[in-house]
């Protein structure tokens, strides 16, 4: 039963806001109240909502955005778009303290449910653009704290699975952030080849 609903909360995250989703003994029924219209889904569906299975629960979304009973996924931002994120991100660090700005993440950041693995060429390039502005702004002056959550933010904004990574080294003693995903880290994991153990730990929009 609790599996059940976490299912319809993760269905009616990503549903458009004139579509309501109601359990059925045989699965769930969304309702498209602007369009008149109904669609019923099996049990087996409702319930890959919930399981962790990335890619069938894209399947499903996919036929979800095609029936207009949910929004299509974000376009990617542009170079542009990715600088003016990253400069907002340092300064609100800067005005809110780390710390703070983490617990903010799952409002800017939610968990979609319709999360997968991003292809490894978003990613890239995505860290290419991010580097970029931090490492040619005076203001920003590669900050890896803003680009890790630049990163972490635009792509769980886009549905993509990203999880956030706060390090700490002994000696000497140092603090550092990335984001992963893909294979792929936002800045680098071990700057100048130094390791860095893992403490923290956030994803999917949540701490």
């Amino acid at each position: 039963m609790e599996q059940d609903t976490d299912a319809l909360v993760a269905m009616t995250r990503i549903l458009s806001p004139h579509c309501r989703v109601t359990r059925l003994s045989g699965g769930a029924l969304i309702a498209d109240w602007r369009r008149t219209r109904f669609l019923g889904m099996t049990t087996a569906d409702v319930q890959t909502f919930a399981d962790g299975n990335a890619e069938k629960r894209a399947e499903l979304v996919t036929g979800l955005v095609r029936a207009g009973c949910a929004p299509a996924r974000r376009k990617a931002y542009t170079d542009g778009e990715i600088g003016i994120w990253l400069r907002g991100v340092y300064l609100l660090i800067r005005t809110l303290g780390f710390g703070r700005v983490l617990r903010l993440l799952p409002l800017a950041a939610p968990g979609y449910a319709r999360s997968d693995v991003p292809p490894a060429q978003d990613v890239a390039r995505l860290k290419r653009a991010v580097q970029s502005h931090s490492r040619g702004s005076w203001f920003v002056d590669d900050d890896c704290k803003a680009e890790a959550v630049t990163a972490f933010v635009l792509l769980r904004r886009r549905g993509f699975e990203a999880t956030l990574q706060v390090g700490v080294r002994e000696h000497p003693f140092a603090l550092h952030a990335w984001t992963a995903a893909a294979g792929l880290c936002i800045p680098d994991a071990d700057p100048r080849g130094h390791a860095f153990t893992p403490v923290l730990s956030i994803g999917c929009g949540s701490q």
